[in-house]
């Protein structure tokens, strides 16, 4: 019962701090695109690199939440987050991932798992 609750604080508390990563990127790549002359498509890899961060730093912070098998983790934390971006784009527009899509949703998976297991380790046991 206890680690069930370990898991779930941690997965929890990856999963508010890529959100709360996710949008604050968002409102300083809006602000930009509103102040500036700069087009959406500028922004396209940087976008992206703040993703993979966001999830790195989920998977690090679930993994030391949890202090034990970061690897399971990180992928239940990127799978959670993928669910939810799944769900919100397939009932808010009514599109599925796209190819495109479901591959830097494997990538996601990674870095988060990766993450997870740095996180574990950063804490000790």
């Amino acid at each position: 019962m206890q680690e069930t609750k370990q898991i779930g604080k941690g997965v929890l508390s990856g999963l508010i701090a890529i959100f709360v990563v996710m949008i604050v990127t968002s409102l300083l790549v809006s602000l930009m695109l509103t102040f500036t002359s700069m087009q959406e498509s500028s922004f396209k890899w940087m976008i992206m690199i703040f993703s993979f961060i966001a999830l790195l730093l989920g998977g690090i912070i679930s993994g030391g939440k949890a202090k034990e098998r970061g690897w399971l983790i990180g992928a239940i934390t990127s799978m959670i987050f993928s669910l939810t971006v799944f769900s919100f784009q397939y009932l808010g527009f009514g599109e599925t991932f796209s190819p495109e899509q479901f591959i830097y949703h494997a990538a996601f998976l990674g870095i988060c798992m990766l993450g997870g297991m740095i996180g574990v380790n950063l804490r000790g046991k």
